[in-house]
């Protein structure tokens, strides 16, 4: 879940003003060089290192592209920032609020909850460990009620 949200960090511009969001909302954090400290940073965290470093840098990619598809006209991402000042565009993005990223809202959700019943983890797991076993045990009994039925 951080993997392939923290690149949402440069949003945080708007606190500064409505110009600095503007500005480096898709630059400061969504980048090759931030993709490879965030996924560093996290695999540190993890057992298996390295399948977790390349997981999480696959997370973040995935956030990449659901920006460039879906975060409306006018956003670019540069990519080899602060390196290089080039940038990409989708011309034809979706906008924000349109069916295609309610669809893979959903759909990642859905992920999320198959997991949770056939794993037993959800990404609470690590901050409210507690919680994350009572959702589990819920989220099992509920899918266990549904199959009967």
């Amino acid at each position: 879940m951080l993997a392939a949200s923290l690149s949402d960090l440069d949003g945080l511009g708007i606190l500064v003003s409505e110009e600095a969001y503007w500005d480096y909302h898709h630059k400061l954090v969504h980048n090759l060089l931030a993709g490879l400290v965030l996924a560093g940073i996290l695999a540190t965290f993890s057992e298996r290192k390295l399948q977790a470093g390349i997981l999480y840098f696959g997370l973040f990619h995935l956030h990449l592209v659901l920006d460039y598809l879906g975060s409306g006209q006018g956003w670019e991402i540069y990519y080899l920032w602060p390196f290089s000042n080039w940038a990409v565009e989708y011309r034809h993005a979706w906008p924000f609020y349109s069916w295609q990223n309610l669809s893979a809202g959903f759909a990642l959700l859905v992920w999320t909850l198959v997991i949770a019943v056939r794993c037993g983890r959800t990404p609470l797991e690590t901050l409210m460990p507690s919680l994350d076993r009572q959702w589990v045990a819920w989220l099992r009994k509920t899918t266990t009620l549904v199959r009967r039925w």
